[in-house]
């Protein structure tokens, strides 16, 4: 059998071949964009009626759609960093009450403890949240291990501070030193500063300046800890309460330096998508 000459390309009979085919009462030629109302296109008000347009020779053809209307068709869960500032805000709520519950006296301590824990299961609910969402997402914003590293160090510093107030609960702890109070104060500046560094992870605004920000307020606290260790064993006669208290000391030293890690991990995630 012969096959067409124009296939494929321009066909300089398209008239005669719609003619033919309205002999047999099936289409007729078209050959103005007008005409497309008569296909009953207007009543569509669609981006189908609106792309279709109309060439020489009686052909019709479907424009693509603008970007801005197309549908990814594996689109990426982007509320990972919803979930991240949500921690971040509670770390800022918990170093409060952390704050208050060293100034207060220590038969009003309860309700800041009860608050931590509060905080420190919401935040654990978020994690698992992260962890859910990461098992069921087929494209991640971030790569998979990036975003299961910031969610653990982010929930390390709240059961961190939790920890802290939990230990003064538990050793019946007296007044507070001075070190304690400058050593929290430090801790409350970073955990500010971390949640700008985590809200701005998305758009990348400025993330580097507040992730070395909080590696200069870890160095702060180190030194504010070395003294304030050094004035205890200085001071304090009492075996068990030194006991108690350097590990308060520890344990908030200790949170400084899971917040810096929370910083790296920011630095390392902004630096790989720049």
């Amino acid at each position: 059998a012969d096959l067409p000459q124009d296939v494929g390309g321009h066909d300089e009979n398209a008239g005669s071949d719609h003619g033919s085919d309205d002999q047999r009462g099936r289409i007729e030629p078209r050959d103005r964009a007008d005409e497309l109302d008569a296909l009953g296109l207007d009543r569509w008000r669609s981006h189908e009626a609106d792309n279709l347009v109309a060439i020489l020779n009686g052909r019709y053809l479907l424009q693509p759609l603008p970007p801005e209307d197309r549908v990814r068709l594996l689109p990426r869960e982007e509320e990972f960093f919803d979930l991240f500032t949500e921690v971040a805000n509670r770390n800022k709520e918990a170093v409060e009450h952390l704050r208050q519950l060293f100034q207060a006296p220590p038969d009003r301590r309860t309700p800041h403890v009860e608050a931590l824990k509060r905080l420190e299961h919401e935040a654990d609910q978020v994690t698992h949240e992260v962890v859910n969402r990461l098992d069921r997402t087929f494209i991640t914003p971030l790569d998979r291990e990036d975003i299961h590293q910031l969610s653990s160090d982010l929930d390390d510093v709240m059961d961190a501070m939790d920890g802290t107030a939990r230990r003064a609960q538990i050793f019946r702890l007296g007044t507070a030193p001075q070190g304690v109070l400058r050593l929290v104060e430090v801790l409350q500046r970073m955990m500010g500063v971390l949640f700008e560094a985590v809200s701005r992870l998305k758009k990348g605004d400025d993330v580097i300046r507040y992730c070395v920000e909080a590696k200069q307020l870890e160095e702060e606290g180190d030194s504010v800890y070395h003294e304030a260790l050094g004035q205890l064993f200085e001071k304090e006669r009492d075996a068990i309460e030194l006991i108690k208290w350097k590990e308060i000391y520890d344990n908030l030293e200790g949170t400084l330096d899971q917040a810096e890690d929370v910083a790296n991990v920011v630095e390392s995630i902004t630096i790989k998508h720049a």
